[in-house]
């Protein structure tokens, strides 16, 4: 008989497979010698959050510290029968992905949202102005507000560098690039493709990016590469009709922005009551490596760009 099962939260064999030393090239050092010293194999983590999608040392802990599943009592012959009004469908892979993912951000992260509110007058008159112009000169590329966002949340990043980090283990891993994560829906559900090296993307660049994982997203075509190694989110429930939210961390980012429906509001300017195009915005982060103080920060770099995007051309 094979030795009994190592105790812990979650249970896992004492002997690993045959391929896990094939798998566990999948997994950085780190995370490999977690999984070593666990018993635990790649394929009970599932997808990893790394680079191309490696497994990281905080996918093996978010992994460990899912609580034990407790054995259900057996049901009734009555309780197990399904309703014919209803219909029970199997979970796709990527819903049970899904699922688990943001789940291990729950039980992981100490998730915090902070709000604001952006005057999108100036977006709205720069695309009104530049549009034709722009997607005449970038064969077909539309000017829209999120490659306004993309670029005033990477100019904010740079300056707040904990908001683009991750923690890994005992270790904070700081990064002088951006991958970007823009969720879009799809079938089978929201997906959030990266835009890899963000910050060394043009506006029309990111325009059409955004426009190809929309495709490829409603095709079902998107790739494992281009859903892995984000290192910031950016989520649009505003193209849903949602005025605010407070969006879950797309694990083990440390950081995710919303942006919401824009809608004519009256606010005060230079002690005047007028009518602008306002939509609220939402920062939610982890407070294990995010102050505060550093997270309204952010939120307010991120307005001061979209409200003025002659900022962003000018890298202020």
């Amino acid at each position: 008989n094979p030795p009994p099962a190592p105790s812990g939260p979650v249970s896992r064999p004492a002997t690993p497979p045959a391929d896990v030393a094939r798998d566990a090239a999948q997994a950085f050092p780190s995370a490999a010698k977690k999984m070593a010293e666990t018993g635990t194999t790649p394929a009970q983590v599932g997808s990893g959050s790394g680079k191309d999608g490696r497994i990281t040392k905080g996918d093996v802990l978010a992994f460990l510290a899912q609580p034990p599943v407790a054995s259900a009592p057996p049901a009734s012959a009555s309780q197990r029968k399904d309703d014919p009004r209803e219909e029970r469908v199997k979970m796709t892979r990527l819903r049970r992905t899904i699922a688990r993912r943001l789940k291990d951000a729950q039980n992981t992260a100490a998730i915090l949202t902070t709000f604001n509110e952006v005057d999108m007058s100036a977006a709205k008159a720069l695309r009104a102005e530049y549009r034709e112009a722009f997607e005449k000169k970038h064969n077909g590329a539309k000017l829209g507000f999120m490659s306004i966002f993309a670029r005033a949340v990477i100019s904010a990043l740079q300056e707040f560098p904990a908001i683009n980090a991750e923690i890994d283990g005992e270790d904070v891993i700081y990064r002088k690039f951006v991958n970007l994560g823009i969720a879009v829906g799809g079938p089978n559900g929201l997906v959030v493709p990266v835009l890899r090296d963000a910050e060394q993307l043009s506006f029309a660049e990111i325009e059409r990016k955004i426009a190809g994982f929309g495709k490829a997203a409603r095709d079902g075509a998107l790739k494992l590469d281009e859903l892995t190694g984000g290192t910031f989110s950016i989520t649009n429930g505003g193209i849903y009709g949602s005025l605010m939210s407070t969006p879950i961390l797309n694990a083990p980012q440390s950081a995710i922005l919303g942006m919401h429906a824009i809608q004519d509001r009256p606010i005060a300017v230079n002690g005047q009551v007028v009518i602008r195009p306002m939509m609220y915005i939402a920062l939610s982060y982890d407070h294990r490596i995010v102050d505060g103080k550093e997270a309204v920060s952010f939120l307010v770099r991120v307005k001061q760009g979209v409200e003025d995007p002659r900022r962003l051309l000018l890298g202020l």
